[in-house]
């Protein structure tokens, strides 16, 4: 859906310019047997998101189009993006935007990625922010680097309860290395087991990686396992594959975090068949001489005013090759920018009040599937926005025959590990009315009878 924001002023000036009058005489070969002579017939008033539903229900009973009730998750999300975003982006200056490399010309780029970068620095709890990386799993990889530069260690523990894709990027980037990657394994509960932690900590380890919520949907107690990393002299890297959750809980700066990284896809992006995302990256001002990627800082030109340059530039490929803290001396500039007009829209408190919505609708799914006969909750812990089920049978026939009914039901983990035949995990987001819950919870419930 377009937004299309024309004044009646606009719309004048538009008539005057080609000749014509009025909208009427602008459409008066129209023969007068086809046009509408009242007022259209609309319900209302909706939200914006009311709006488009309805919209897309008219639409398929018109053309017959399929339509799925979604329940994945696992590092994409189906959130709702108010049409401004697509305006503004699609601007033809952000479109066609490059490489921001001379400031005199590329004043509006590079403050977009500083306030962008700002935001980032308000949502982690962090003091700098890059502008961005690839994606949640690259940057994840490239914190890994960044905690191994600035150690100078060779020990890397990530959490089992990490995004097992994000694990092996990781394992790619530091395949040639030398470095010694090492899981910590997860408690009954989901979460990282602390005890376990303790016993692989050692002066040798570089940094210790959880998600927050981690894979499972699982909310990490961060400032418990970050204690641990600090004492025995790691760096501590929280990984936020759905940074909705941050609108809720606590920051990862608060909790003891060093880094912050994560996957910005929900801010504004869609899934678009898996692609592209928006890695972000931020860390305490200690650590920003290893930063990786580029960064904008503001400044003041020879007459005092304010401008925006890149700053610290001779960390990037570009100019020192070998020597530079990462490969990467680009960024996700067009994604960033959505994600900065998404939290701008959204607010403080609007993040908030969607993080609360997540929540309560994953918590009432959750609660209604376990109640069904043989289907049990794997962890215990709190989780946020999806969970993991253990559900009875044939678990990939069931998620067929779901999808046939037009329901997507979630991710059967086995697809990571075959340890985890039978689990499935199930996101439930805003976007998730309480009838496509209850749905899904009837369909799964004729499949496991």
């Amino acid at each position: 859906m377009r937004y299309i924001p024309h004044t009646p002023e606009d719309i004048r000036q538009m008539l005057e310019a080609i000749g014509v009058g009025s909208v009427e005489e602008l459409f008066s070969t129209v023969p007068a047997s086809v046009r509408l002579d009242r007022s259209l017939e609309l319900p209302g008033p909706f939200s914006e998101a009311e709006l488009l539903r309805e919209v897309r229900k008219l639409s398929q009973a018109n053309a017959g189009l399929d339509h799925y009730s979604s329940f994945l998750g696992g590092g994409a999300y189906n959130h709702f993006i108010p049409a401004v975003v697509d305006h503004l982006v699609s601007r033809s200056e952000f479109y066609t935007a490059y490489t921001p490399y001379q400031p005199e010309i590329s004043q509006g780029t590079l403050q977009m990625i500083f306030e962008y970068q700002t935001l980032i620095c308000q949502l982690t709890g962090m003091e700098v922010a890059n502008a961005s990386m690839y994606d949640g799993a690259t940057a994840c990889a490239e914190a890994v680097l960044m905690a191994v530069r600035s150690t100078r260690k060779k020990r890397v523990l990530l959490s089992a309860g990490l995004h097992p894709e994000w694990r092996q990027t990781v394992e790619t980037y530091c395949r040639y290395l030398e470095l010694d990657l090492e899981t910590v394994a997860v408690d009954a509960s989901g979460a990282t087991d602390a005890a376990a932690l303790a016993g692989a900590l050692g002066k040798d380890v570089a940094c210790v990686v959880a998600g927050y919520p981690n894979f499972f949907g699982v909310i990490e107690n961060l400032e418990a396992l970050f204690a641990l990393a600090a004492e025995a002299g790691a760096l501590s890297v929280a990984a936020v594959q759905e940074p909705v959750a941050l609108g809720l809980l606590r920051s990862p700066g608060e909790l003891g975090a060093d880094i912050v990284v994560g996957e910005g896809q929900s801010f504004g992006i869609p899934v678009s068949y898996g692609g592209p995302g928006l890695g972000f990256f931020a860390s305490k001002q200690k650590l920003m001489r290893t930063l990786p990627g580029r960064l904008v800082g503001r400044t003041q030109d020879l007459d005092g005013k304010p401008g925006f340059v890149l700053t610290l530039a001779t960390r990037e490929q570009h100019i020192r090759r070998e020597k530079a803290t990462s490969n990467i001396c680009s960024n996700q500039g067009l994604c960033a920018l959505m994600a900065a007009i998404y939290l701008c829209l959204v607010g403080k408190r609007g993040l908030r009040d969607l993080a609360q919505q997540n929540l309560a609708k994953a918590r009432y799914a959750r609660e209604q599937l376990c109640a069904l006969p043989g289907v049990t909750p794997a962890h215990s812990a709190l989780t946020f926005n999806e969970f993991v089920l253990n559900v009875p049978g044939d678990l990939d026939a069931l998620l067929e025959r779901l999808a046939a009914e037009g329901i997507l039901g979630g991710i059967h983990l086995k697809r990571f590990d075959a340890a985890m035949e039978g689990q499935l995990l199930v996101c439930v987001t805003e976007q998730n009315s309480r009838e496509e819950i209850d749905a899904l919870v009837r369909a799964i419930a004729g499949g496991v009878k």
